[in-house]
């Protein structure tokens, strides 16, 4: 039992999966665990532990932001032994190519800032995805014909954006998409030594403006749930 984090020793996995919305959390858990159960739920942050295929699985949310994502994978690392975190989540879309309800595999997270930042002073230091995962998280998507890229992502540390320019160069530079946690979840796998991934639905479109429908939400990230779990344990 940490701060945050109210699972007692045992009962978090290995393996974490980690949607920002802690509903969401519950929703992946009820659907494609089996046998899921409540282990955490201390502020509102649900998180369960079941298995699937028979592998011990934990759903854990996140919340919104790299200082809310920092405070629960540093607990889950550092208090639970979680080895694999993959995040699950959505993303606005960055480039032309990149359609919503696509899946982005993010390769590298850029960013203004982390939680993090400090620590490397005058460094910029470059996360990325564990390569294994990343790998077999693409062969998964081809499988079930989900349209999929791999690539660099911008990670903001705001949500409502007050630098169009900025976004300009990150078009410029090939930037797939934009979310606000990859970046710091990248860093600390890093340091820890253990393996991460983000895998991001696309939900709206800064150029086209469209945006997903609720009601075809779940349908979409569930392709995004299943290509976390098969790169999981492939």
């Amino acid at each position: 039992m940490t701060t945050h984090i109210g699972a007692k020793p045992g009962e978090i996995a290995e393996t974490v999966l980690l949607p920002g919305d802690p509903y969401r959390a519950r929703w992946a858990a009820q659907t494609f665990l089996d046998r899921p159960r409540l282990v955490n739920e201390v502020r509102g942050m649900l998180g369960f532990t079941g298995t699937w295929k028979g592998n011990p699985v934990t759903i854990h949310g996140t919340g919104m932001g790299m200082p809310s994502l920092s405070i629960y994978v540093n607990e889950l690392i550092r208090e639970y032994g979680a080895k694999t975190l993959i995040r699950i989540g959505s993303a606005g879309g960055m480039q032309p190519q990149v359609k919503v309800r696509d899946v982005v595999l993010a390769m590298t997270a850029s960013t203004l800032s982390t939680p993090s930042r400090g620590i490397f002073r005058e460094v910029n230091f470059a996360p990325s995805a564990d390569f294994g995962l990343l790998a077999n998280a693409y062969a998964a998507a081809m499988a079930r014909d989900v349209p999929v890229h791999a690539g660099g992502i911008y990670s903001s540390d705001v949500f409502y954006d007050e630098r169009p320019d900025l976004n300009e160069q990150m078009q410029r530079h090939g930037i797939l998409c934009v979310e606000m946690e990859t970046a710091e979840l990248y860093t600390l796998a890093a340091r820890h030594h253990a393996r991460a991934l983000s895998i991001l639905t696309i939900s709206d479109h800064l150029l086209t403006q469209e945006s997903l429908p609720s009601d075809e939400r779940e349908r979409s990230f569930g392709d995004m749930v299943e290509i976390a779990l098969t790169a999981a344990f492939a």
